[in-house]
């Protein structure tokens, strides 16, 4: 798994397993969401977004499936 950079609000560290599409989100708020399935283009449009936090919302937590 490797670390993705990203500049957030909101978001603290986004970590990425090329392999098999998990795609760990660790928030400033001490929360942690793990996804299955996300294409390594979709995590990298998150980090690389001008709004992590926002494109997540709107592209990652409603199109990939949550498994922790």
């Amino acid at each position: 798994m490797k670390e993705l950079k990203v500049s957030s609000r909101i978001i603290k560290s986004v970590f990425f397993h090329p392999d098999d599409g998990r795609l760990y989100i660790r928030f400033k708020n001490g929360e942690e969401r793990l996804f299955a399935g996300v294409p390594e283009e979709a995590a990298l449009a998150m980090v690389e977004s001008a709004s992590p936090g926002q494109h997540y919302i709107e592209y990652i937590r409603t199109r990939f499936e949550r498994v922790a």
